[in-house]
């Protein structure tokens, strides 16, 4: 069982980082939140859940061991997998999962793509009594893009590997950095994920 990986960040995206350490690159799954958290970094520690199937051997990083926390706690829930865990996190932070689960805001949940009514309230039945509001996690924030293309192509590279078509992320993603041209990538996934 590996309990984090620390080392250089070879690259990153909103999706994923490679990290090298002792010599080995570990190919590791993040969400938006440990991005926005590691983007400006050049070493990090990414706290590790093991994803080991018969097809596949998956590591999932978190750069909070309250992020990794949630994630343990969503994957629990029945419907829910990896991947859709990881949306969710993408979607919202370590704050705003626990507000919604703490209020029942199922709306919240909802909104995220591969999450139905259903699943939004299991979430939210089998989560209360475990997610605190008390628990606290720190506020990630990211430095602006110096140039909009490049963030709208990571944000584009980011929705089309979650998924989304290409075209369709495209125009939501136009109109985001037409609106607000000084939106970080981070800003425009979420709000794309809400708009697709």
């Amino acid at each position: 069982m590996i309990e984090y990986i620390k080392g250089e960040i070879t690259e990153i995206t909103p999706t994923f980082a490679v990290v090298e350490s002792a010599g080995v690159g570990y190919f590791i799954n993040i969400s938006l939140n440990t991005y926005t958290a590691l983007s400006a970094e050049k070493t990090c520690k990414l706290y590790i859940y093991e994803a080991i199937r018969e097809d596949a051997y998956v590591l999932y990083g978190f750069a909070e061991k309250a992020e990794r926390e949630k994630f343990l706690l969503l994957i629990s829930v029945s419907g829910i997998g990896a991947n859709t865990a990881r949306m969710i996190l993408s979607s919202l932070t370590v704050d705003e999962l626990e507000t919604a689960i703490a209020t029942g805001n199922v709306a919240a949940l909802k909104s995220i793509k591969g999450i139905g009514a259903k699943t939004a309230e299991r979430a939210i039945v089998d989560l209360k009594d475990k997610i605190t509001k008390s628990s606290v996690s720190e506020n990630l924030t990211i430095s602006a893009m110096s140039s909009n293309s490049q963030g709208k192509e990571e944000a584009l590279a980011a929705l089309t590997m979650l998924g989304f078509k290409q075209q369709d992320s495209s125009k939501v993603l136009n109109k985001i950095y037409t609106e607000k041209p000084q939106t970080t990538v981070e800003e425009a996934i979420k709000l794309a994920l809400k708009m697709l």
